[in-house]
């Protein structure tokens, strides 16, 4: 039988230190894969609740609007219009004939920004 309160507490956990890793690269300006951590961390995070709503297993899914709607989330249209906008860095970070020039730093800060108050949101849901 699987234990779900280690799932949601691995998933929380593994989130949080996915976005300092975000951060710190694209404090760096290592925008790329800051993006793609912060991905990762939102994805995370919402595996967590995926696992709280379900009391089961998060499924193997990278989309982050998939997610959401899996955890049964209401969500502003601002919310799900960041987490559709982070699904971009998934992607980038996986499949190289997808490659754009990677953001500016400046660029990248707007879009941590912006999912940064999303990813506060989703732990508090946790």
């Amino acid at each position: 039988m699987v234990d779900i309160a280690k799932q949601i507490a691995f998933w929380r956990d593994s989130a949080k230190e996915d976005w300092d890793v975000a951060r710190q690269l694209v404090d760096n300006g290592r925008t790329r894969h800051g993006l793609f951590f912060a991905h990762l961390a939102l994805e995370k995070i919402l595996k967590a609740i995926v696992c709280k709503q379900s009391q089961d297993l998060a499924p193997r899914l990278h989309n982050l609007s998939r997610l959401a709607e899996l955890a049964v989330l209401t969500l502003d249209t601002q919310k799900m219009e960041i987490l559709a906008e982070m699904n971009a860095f998934h992607i980038e970070g996986r499949y190289p004939e997808s490659l754009t020039k990677p953001p500016t730093k400046e660029e990248a800060l707007n879009y941590m920004t912006g999912a940064e108050g999303v990813f506060q949101w989703l732990m508090n849901q946790s």
